[in-house]
């Protein structure tokens, strides 16, 4: 093969072949430098100001700030995410706008939930879908690869209820991909407190948490401070508290 290429080659003038010969360079060249398009961020502000947002969630963002949440989340057009406690589905949706029609959400709930399918009726859920699992056993088998989990204001509940958290951190951690992310929000108790007041305050000690997670694999990244209220004295429950809840955002990654 390689003698009759070069037979013909000869048989033509050279400048032909030159001229050959650069186009095939040019063309392997824009093969190799030509980049895949990289995910990229959304404008979050935009986000919680578009117009189809219900009132309800509007309300909902007044204690949840949820331009600042989703900035140190980061969540990336196109992106595989999981929300767990899905809720009524008020993170839900932040992630699904998020990630935009190219990504896609996985809402995990341990039981099913009125307002969340309610809410799966509308035109900003349509890259969702709802898991209804145990929380320690969130997602099937064959669902792997996240690039982001969600876990707002909920953790402190699996402290009371009949989940093996170190099951459900182990999950969450096979989950992810090697260099995802897990962004997780919840209620402070005092340190001494530990994982015992989740059902009376529906808090727990952020070191308590972190212990947990890191016992799984998972790698601390970032503190977000934006919630954070030092004059909560961290003794009452939640819905009642006499002043703004002190509130922790963390950020943890699966190393690759």
């Amino acid at each position: 093969m390689t003698d009759g290429w070069l037979r013909v080659a000869r048989s033509r003038p050279a400048q032909p072949i030159a001229r050959v010969g650069a186009a095939i360079v040019l063309g392997i060249a824009s093969l190799v430098v030509t980049p895949v398009a990289p995910a990229v961020a959304q404008d979050y502000p935009a986000i919680i100001a578009e117009p189809d947002r219900s009132d309800a969630d509007r309300q909902t963002d007044k204690r949840r700030d949820p331009v600042n949440l989703l900035s140190f989340t980061a969540a990336k057009l196109g992106w595989t995410v999981l929300d767990m406690g899905a809720g009524a589905g008020y993170s839900t949706e932040l992630m699904a706008r998020s990630v935009g029609p190219s990504g896609k959400v996985y809402g995990q709930s341990d039981t099913a939930s009125e307002k969340l399918q309610a809410r799966m009726a509308t035109p900003a859920m349509r890259n969702v879908t709802v898991l209804v699992r145990p929380y320690d056993d969130p997602v099937p088998a064959d669902l792997r690869g996240f690039d982001l989990i969600t876990f707002f204001f909920a953790y402190h509940d699996t402290t009371y209820m009949a989940v093996d958290r170190a099951k459900m951190d182990k999950a969450l951690f096979a989950a992810l991909k090697p260099g995802g992310f897990l962004v997780i929000a919840d209620h402070s108790a005092r340190p001494e407190d530990g994982a015992t007041v989740g059902k009376t305050y529906h808090r727990i000690a952020e070191q308590t948490l972190r212990t947990e997670l890191e016992a799984a694999g998972f790698k601390f990244v970032a503190d977000a401070g934006f919630l954070r209220h030092p004059e909560d004295t961290r003794t009452g429950i939640v819905f009642r508290n006499p002043t703004p809840v002190d509130e922790f955002v963390l950020k943890f990654q699966k190393p690759n």
